[in-house]
């Protein structure tokens, strides 16, 4: 009976070199299974801004070419509105604009 026992002690420097190990691959493991679930949800996150981005450079190519065929139809006159063009690209009548600021790109 005692040949059984002393076969399972175990002694402290070998306990405290397996909890050592232990945690040492306790912190390696960590961060490799943070680091995926983190990618997952990056991922995600990534595809919901390039969505986003891709609907606002939709919104503001059709902001763009809006403005240019008003742009267009105020210098050469073939807008249906109540203002007529004269010979050098002014207009006459009651000619209005719309949108605020000068033009100047930002």
């Amino acid at each position: 009976m005692s040949a059984i026992i002393k076969s399972e002690m175990i002694s402290r420097r070998k306990a405290l070199s397996l909890m050592g190990l232990a945690a040492a691959f306790g912190l390696a493991a960590a961060p490799t299974v943070l680091t995926v679930s983190d990618a997952e949800a990056q991922t995600a996150g990534m595809e919901r801004r390039r969505e986003r981005r891709s609907a606002r450079h939709e919104r503001r190519q059709v902001r763009r070419t809006a403005r240019t065929e008003r742009r267009q139809e105020r210098r050469t006159g073939t807008a249906t509105g109540t203002g007529t063009t004269t010979g050098a690209g002014t207009t006459t009548g009651a000619a209005t604009t719309t949108g605020t600021g000068t033009g100047a790109k930002k």
